[in-house]
């Protein structure tokens, strides 16, 4: 399937909004949000990223970028990937990274991009859209609770990582 370089919202809230994926001259921009996030996560150093590698991953490996426009300028993004339930017996969507440029917070568009992404679930036939809070980052927590989203009680995150995910592939 092509994707088309720029999709339309009517509004979303007070806010004219418009998306478009991002094509591969955006690794740049999006290795930019991606350093944003990071900084505004405390995980700044956790950032190994390069262009080369999100060009890649992204473009030759199948995970997707939308960016949220304001007047044409990219504002915010989000990075998601398809996962799979086999309890429903279909993909999902994983949204990996969600971010808004600060100036740019609380016109509407954290709220347009998870719209969107739903909006893009549903036409692929997906089943779910998923994503991961960090427990202290309450104005994410309140925002995705305002927006009909639940917390998973009862499941943990596990993550093999590093030198750790190699020691595991050489048991």
């Amino acid at each position: 399937m092509i994707k088309p370089r720029f999709e339309s919202v009517a509004s979303c809230g007070p806010h004219a909004f418009s998306w478009r994926f991002a094509v591969r001259e955006d690794v740049p921009l999006i290795l930019d949000f991606i350093g944003r996030l990071a900084e505004y996560e405390k995980l700044a150093h956790e950032v190994v990223a390069t262009e080369a590698l999100l060009e890649e991953w992204l473009f030759e490996k199948k995970a997707e970028v939308v960016f949220a426009l304001e007047a044409g300028r990219p504002v915010g993004f989000a990075l998601f990937f398809h996962n799979f339930s086999t309890f429903l017996g279909r993909a999902g969507i994983y949204l990996e990274d969600l971010f808004v440029l600060p100036e740019a917070r609380g016109r509407g568009y954290g709220k347009a991009l998870l719209k969107t992404l739903a909006g893009i679930a549903l036409e692929r036939g997906c089943g779910r859209l998923e994503w991961c809070c960090l427990d202290w980052n309450k104005p994410s927590i309140d925002f995705y609770l305002s927006m009909g989203a639940t917390p998973m009680s009862g499941w943990t995150t596990y993550r093999v990582a590093g030198d750790g995910l190699e020691k595991l592939a050489r048991c």
